[in-house]
């Protein structure tokens, strides 16, 4: 019998049914390390391929037989599964992904011990966001108060981890901006990705990006200060100039800040705010094109490489300040861009005397974008051991980075 990759056979994932069109498959699981009093909610929705079965699928979706030479080896960048939907309505891809956001956050709320009325703060990666105002209406739906402030994160793949970057380092923060790591310290925030890119993907006439993309969702409960300690982090901008990685923006933008950033902050209503980064724009309007994956291996490696050594040093000049030196990091929780960019990201660090571990973990999702960091922690969240140092180094199309060190409980 063949052997299953599939995210839904996994023991302890609970299978349900969204009624949306005939119904979509949905699968969560709960994550909780009662030592740390840290946990959170992972999933996915739709149905599974493996990668004999995702060869049709992309066919029919592209339009046309790929040729051998164009069908990706993506065992080889570290993809057994993902999960697609078929074709839907406005309607039903909106009702669809309100319905699993506001589960993933009821559930999220839930395994942290909180109930949704307690929730001070939710913060949002979403490349794609089905409808503007996507965080407010799962919130609203969740039963989260209005008075809670909303962050909506458009980033690409770094959505997530602006996200918690953003709830944990109080010197992000530009003049005449919300400090919103001060106002979140010691307040319980929900932090995640959700990122519907079957949607996204399926009228993209990009080979590549149909075998890699997919849809995946993560949530963890945090209170800042207290059950993640913000110890160093920087956040960095390279602008993709050559469109190696372009992905239509599908949410609000005008432009440039006065100080050159590409990233814009907007204050929507006095409880949302929308961080949108700008994105080189693929031709005739598809919604993402790509240079393959050693397009992105370039894109995202060497620059990579820069900011976490960048972070590493100033993490080991904070650690002798302590005085404890010998304080190592404990794991990186790594973007699962693919496995090849993974591996050539540590191999650099490696050759420049950086040593942490970056384990592997995503291998049933494919590249999800801003959910991928989430899925990666609430993987590696067992392991950790009350007062491990972390490393969460996000990256993802623009080109975005924010890589930041933590303590985790203790």
């Amino acid at each position: 019998m063949k052997e299953s990759h599939s995210f839904f056979d996994r023991p302890n994932v609970k299978i349900e049914t969204i009624r949306v069109a005939g119904g979509i498959r949905f699968g969560f699981e709960r994550v909780f390390n009662s030592a740390l009093g840290v946990g959170g909610v992972y999933g996915a929705w739709g149905e599974s391929y493996d990668n004999d079965t995702i060869r049709p699928l992309v066919e029919s979706r592209y339009g046309e037989p790929l040729k051998d030479e164009d069908f990706m080896n993506l065992d080889e960048l570290g993809f057994l599964s993902r999960h697609h939907i078929p074709a839907l309505n406005d309607a039903d891809n909106i009702e669809l992904e309100m319905q699993v956001g506001t589960r993933m956050l009821q559930e999220a709320a839930s395994v942290s011990g909180w109930r949704p009325e307690e929730v001070d703060a939710v913060l949002v990666g979403v490349g794609a966001p089905v409808t503007r105002d996507y965080v407010e209406q799962i919130c609203r739906r969740a039963g989260i108060p209005d008075r809670a402030l909303k962050v909506s994160v458009h980033k690409a793949c770094d959505g997530s981890m602006t996200s918690l970057h953003l709830a944990l380092n109080p010197t992000l923060t530009r003049k005449g901006q919300i400090n919103i790591a001060e106002e979140l310290k010691g307040r319980k925030v929900l932090v995640g990705g959700l990122e519907g890119l079957s949607r996204f993907t399926h009228d993209s006439h990009d080979k590549f990006a149909l075998q890699l993309f997919a849809n995946a969702t993560g949530f963890i409960g945090v209170i800042p200060g207290k059950t993640f300690k913000f110890l160093v982090g920087k956040e960095h901008e390279a602008f993709d100039d050559e469109g190696v990685l372009a992905v239509r923006m599908y949410y609000p933008y005008i432009g440039k800040n006065e100080n050159g950033s590409r990233v814009q902050v907007t204050q929507e209503d006095p409880h949302h705010i929308r961080i949108a980064g700008m994105m080189p724009s693929p031709k005739n309007g598809a919604p993402i094109a790509m240079a393959g994956p050693m397009g992105m291996v370039k894109l995202f490696v060497r620059t990579g490489v820069k900011v976490v050594a960048d972070v590493f040093y100033e993490y080991a000049d904070l650690m002798k300040k302590l005085g404890t030196p010998e304080k190592k990091i404990s794991v990186g929780i790594v973007h699962h861009a693919n496995y090849k960019v993974n591996q050539l990201k540590a191999k650099h660090l490696q050759n420049i005397g950086i040593n942490i571990p970056m384990p592997w973990l995503v291998s049933d999702f494919g590249n999800v974008s801003a959910a991928s960091n989430m899925i990666v922690f609430l993987r590696q969240l067992p392991n950790i051991m009350p007062g491990d140092n972390i490393l969460f180094d996000g990256f993802g199309a623009g080109t975005y980075y924010d890589v930041f060190a933590v303590t985790i409980g203790g």
